[in-house]
């Protein structure tokens, strides 16, 4: 069999444009919703907030939903409404970006990472079991790619130790797990709007709740701590009195944004539709390549598949994920890497964190490569991925002679 030249060999690359990994898709219906609002009377502080709000609680079962500027925010919001404060431990995942680790330190708790599962890269529950102490506060579970963790367990972990659940579905806008839909079930759920998430707002986050507690503490948390229901004032010396009642932030979705993202809401579960339609192309096709492990999906959930990991069997391959990497950037697809475990990053490992803490997940990041995935591709797309994906493995594939 005649290898075909890499792109980065001085061969014809699979593709002429850059494909990347994720991506937003906007269309007329949105751009007119922004457009709306900003011909309105009410830029930020508006009702469509509170729309927008109302939806996205509406779609994930739950009571409440708070936005925020970002899903940094919220979580950090979360943090503050599980009363996390200095010298309190929270167990989370290594595997994910680094701001589900850092909305912790905000508080002035401490970090716990906790291994992962071999085969989902979820959060595995007897690693959090291993990990708790007296000090153990909360669980952040990430519901990593969109695939939902083992909710049941980690709920029941929980009940034991008295511990909230935080989780972080910046992934799993639309997912469920047993029929329940994320968001609907833990004690407070972080949904994240960035561009390459299944909805977007530009930039925007959100918390859904069951408990009224926590949803007034995360409406007073995004706007400094400031309180202007006469009933829960102080004192009151007017109509136009307000307390600043502890220390807050500025973390408020604007009405721009929120008529963005109820416009996107409308159309997410077709979006969620196209991304699995592309992964059942990708699942049938990389079945038959020894060199991939294509990703698992748990009896009795639903992923709503923000990204789409292969994890490569390195022993049959002659050469590092690196190369594999820089091969496939080279022919135009734009593969990523999620994530470098967080206890790896320079600033945690002056906290004291480092290598061998969470040895799973040490192994898996040097196997794993995102592949992309979002509805605004074409099947041509898909399909050059595909293309692009075989083209390299068959030139590292190690030979059978």
């Amino acid at each position: 069999m005649v290898r075909e030249i890499l792109a980065m060999h001085g061969g014809k690359p699979v593709r002429e444009t850059y494909l990347p990994y994720g991506q937003q898709q906007i269309d007329e219906y949105d751009i007119q919703s922004v457009v709306d609002v900003l011909k309105g009377d009410f830029l930020t502080t508006g009702p469509m907030v509170q729309k927008f709000e109302r939806a996205i609680a509406k779609y994930a079962g739950a009571k409440y939903a708070v936005s925020f500027s970002n899903g940094t925010a919220a979580l950090h919001a979360a943090c503050y409404a599980a009363g996390i404060t200095e010298g309190d431990e929270v167990i989370t995942t290594p595997m994910t970006f680094v701001a589900s680790a850092n909305c912790i330190l905000y508080q002035g708790g401490k970090p716990v990472f906790a291994d992962i599962d071999n085969e989902t890269y979820n959060i595995s529950p007897k690693s959090i079991e291993e990990k708790i102490t007296n000090k153990t506060k909360a669980i952040i579970p990430v519901h990593f790619t969109g695939q939902p963790v083992e909710l049941n367990a980690i709920q029941k972990i929980a009940k034991e130790n008295n511990l909230i659940i935080i989780e972080d579905a910046a992934h799993a806008l639309g997912a469920t797990y047993k029929n329940k839909k994320i968001g609907s079930i833990g004690d407070m759920t972080m949904f994240s709007f960035h561009p390459v998430k299944h909805i977007t707002t530009g930039e925007g986050g959100v918390i859904t709740t069951n408990n009224p507690l926590f949803y007034e503490k995360l409406i007073q948390f995004r706007t400094h701590g400031i309180e202007r229901n006469p009933q829960k004032l102080l004192e009151n010396h007017g109509p136009w009195y307000y307390e600043m009642q502890f220390l807050g932030y500025n973390y408020r979705l604007t009405d721009i944004q929120a008529a963005l993202g109820l416009s996107q809401l409308s159309k997410l579960d077709s979006f969620i539709k196209t991304r699995k339609k592309y992964v059942d192309i990708y699942n049938k096709e990389f079945s038959y390549l020894s060199e991939i492990t294509i990703p698992k999906q748990l009896p009795q959930t639903d992923s709503s598949w923000h990204l789409y990991i292969i994890r490569l069997n390195t022993k049959l391959l002659k050469c590092n994920r690196k190369e594999i990497y820089e091969a496939l950037q080279r022919e135009n697809i734009g593969v990523n890497v999620h994530y470098i475990p967080v206890h790896l990053q320079p600033f945690y490992q002056k906290l004291g964190y480092g290598k061998g803490i969470c040895p799973q997940a040490e192994n898996i990041y040097g196997e794993i490569i995102t592949l992309p995935l979002f509805p605004k591709m074409t099947e041509a797309d898909v399909w050059d991925v595909i293309q692009a994906v075989r083209k390299v493995f068959s030139f590292y594939r190690v030979s059978k002679n």
